[in-house]
């Protein structure tokens, strides 16, 4: 059975029931890495908004999940290329024991 927890947790000074599957440590890591962006952003920005520093970090960390993507699709597209060489020496290996 999958536990489900409620936990609270404080991101740029509000606090927040956030309800959760699985570790509860892993809500607060989580909430505790948005807390650190808009810090991050409203200390190199400037600005004041907790709605736009909001949107800024939700728009960062969307930007650090699509670079993660394309860099394990090309990762993935590398290694089924060399599978599919390593593969190939193989066959071509076994062929010419027989």
């Amino acid at each position: 059975m999958i536990e489900k927890s409620t936990e609270m947790v404080e991101i740029f000074g509000q606090d927040y029931k956030i309800k959760g599957v699985g570790d509860p440590e892993y809500i607060h890591k989580i909430a505790g890495y948005v807390d650190r962006k808009m810090r991050e952003i409203a200390h190199s920005s400037g600005i004041m908004s907790q709605s736009r520093i909001a949107i800024l970090a939700a728009l960062n960390i969307a930007d650090e999940l699509f670079q993660e993507k394309e860099k394990g699709a090309k990762n993935r597209k590398k290694f089924e290329k060399q599978a599919a060489g390593l593969s190939d020496l193989l066959d071509s290996k076994l062929g010419a024991a027989k």
